[in-house]
């Protein structure tokens, strides 16, 4: 499956608790998102396979692919399309093997040291933020602005897509960085339409 990071959908069970995570997801992706990645920090690992399972078989008909966030025995089980890892949540090494080569992998880069380390042969993206501040991730590391954003994407070596506190009004300044693509989480979990929405990030800052 091909990797469009133009617009990545980060999910949050407690803001799409309302509407239901399904349906968030699913009104997205008809509003043009094109990845979509499960995280939930709390489901058991039971939980979540069951939930990617069922999210896999919706996506696949749109040809959006799956991301699990950190968990390979979920990624493995639910037959996902990719593993998203941060710098301490799994070996890129290990995730490779297990995975193997046609698994989309893709990794949280925070600063220039943690760029210089990444093994472009097995990594196939890199998220890249915070780029600001955002209450969706408490332990978030010191927000990059778009200078510091912009400093990693002229340096990566691999596709990017920027995260973390990104809106309709801001995503402007983070596309001013070269970015391949927007990650976004409350401005689609909490909008009121999350298809209108990504139909609005998507006319208002096409790639």
């Amino acid at each position: 499956m091909s990797l469009d990071l133009s617009l990545y959908l980060v999910t949050d069970p407690a803001l799409c608790a309302e509407r239901g995570l399904e349906a968030t997801v699913m009104a997205a992706v008809r509003g043009g998102v094109s990845v979509v990645q499960l995280r939930d920090k709390h489901a058991s690992d039971e939980e979540m396979i069951a939930q990617a399972i069922r999210l896999k078989e919706l996506l696949d008909e749109y040809e959006v692919p799956l991301i699990i966030n950190d968990r390979i025995e979920v990624a493995l089980a639910s037959g996902a399309d990719g593993l998203h890892i941060g710098q301490s949540d799994g070996d890129p090494i290990e995730a490779r093997r297990r995975l193997g080569d046609d698994v989309l992998i893709g990794l949280s880069v925070q600063t220039l040291e943690q760029l210089k380390a990444v093994d472009v042969e097995r990594i196939d993206y890199l998220g890249l933020g915070p780029v600001y501040a955002t209450a969706t991730k408490p332990d978030h590391a010191a927000p990059l602005g778009t200078e510091g954003l912009t400093q990693l994407v002229r340096s990566s070596p691999l596709p990017t897509v920027a995260i973390g506190g990104i809106s309709l009004t801001n995503a402007g300044d983070v596309m001013s960085s070269g970015t391949d693509g927007l990650a976004v989480v409350s401005a689609l979990c909490c909008a009121e339409d999350p298809a209108a929405a990504a139909q609005q990030f998507l006319a208002q800052y096409p790639f």
